[in-house]
């Protein structure tokens, strides 16, 4: 006689199976109930404890289908006692090459104008491009552009990408981004006043940038506003020190670098 299973549920209706992950220190997850995000300090008796960036603790039970990893259902189950550890990922979200050593550099570049745009790109993006063997120069302003680029003269093993602060169509700005016209060059910007502005104000703890009237030096007065010290360097260290990987960042800024970087080190 045919045998017939005693689970009589439609096979359109069974839930999709998830995959099981296991629950290390370190590994990042979102509980999607509460919306709690944090890395995962200790796993006990069917519960995880999550620390988010504020060094806030969080217990949960271990449910299947419990939480998100990178915007995926999973279940967190508990890691087996001397099992294999979890691959580490550089501030960009890559996964770390654990003893790689800094590739020699390419001849190709990338220019990054303003020093904090700079500083904020090596921070983030910093192991990547040295795995790369890509360097980044600092750019002083964009009215230096065109000579940098004909000194540089860029070619097909030697591309030059460059990130333009605040480029609005129409600007002076822009126009001098437009008058490039190697295919061996590539020059895009992010549309914030100040870097600053790309960091996302949850990361510092803030509810938004404040808006600071035309006429008046944005810097300052974003620090009137958030009633901190007047002095600009100060503030931006205070910035940077919020910023732990790409997840602090705005999408725009992240686009950008990644698509100078595929440029840069493209065959």
């Amino acid at each position: 006689m045919r045998q017939y299973s005693a689970d009589l549920t439609p096979p359109w209706k069974k839930p999709k199976p998830v995959p099981e992950v296991a629950a290390e220190p370190g590994l990042v997850v979102e509980e999607p109930g509460t919306g709690f995000c944090g890395a995962v300090i200790r796993c006990e008796a069917g519960t995880v404890t999550l620390e988010d960036r504020f060094g806030k603790h969080r217990v949960f039970p271990m449910e299947p289908r419990g939480f998100l990893l990178e915007g995926r259902v999973v279940t967190l189950v508990r890691p087996s006692p001397g099992g294999p550890a979890r691959p580490a990922r550089t501030a960009s979200g890559s996964v770390a090459v654990p003893g790689a050593r800094a590739r020699v550099a390419r001849a190709g570049r990338i220019y990054v104008e303003g020093r904090h745009d700079a500083e904020l790109v090596e921070k983030v993006w910093g192991d990547d491009l040295r795995i790369e063997g890509v360097v980044v120069e600092y750019l002083e302003g964009v009215d230096d552009l065109p000579s940098i680029v004909s000194d540089f003269a860029p070619g097909p093993d030697a591309r030059l990408g460059v990130l333009v602060d605040h480029l609005v169509p129409g600007s002076k700005e822009w126009r001098i981004a437009q008058s490039v016209t190697s295919e061996h060059a590539l020059v895009v910007g992010h549309p914030y006043i100040d870097i600053w502005e790309a960091v996302k104000p949850s990361s510092l703890g803030i509810d938004a940038w404040p808006r600071v009237p035309r006429g008046q030096d944005w810097k300052t007065g974003v620090c009137r506003a958030l009633g901190w010290p007047e002095n600009t360097g100060a503030a931006w260290q205070r910035i940077l020190s919020g910023v732990h990987s790409y997840k602090d960042l705005e999408p725009e800024l992240l686009g950008r670098v990644e698509e100078l970087i595929d440029f840069v080190t493209a065959p």
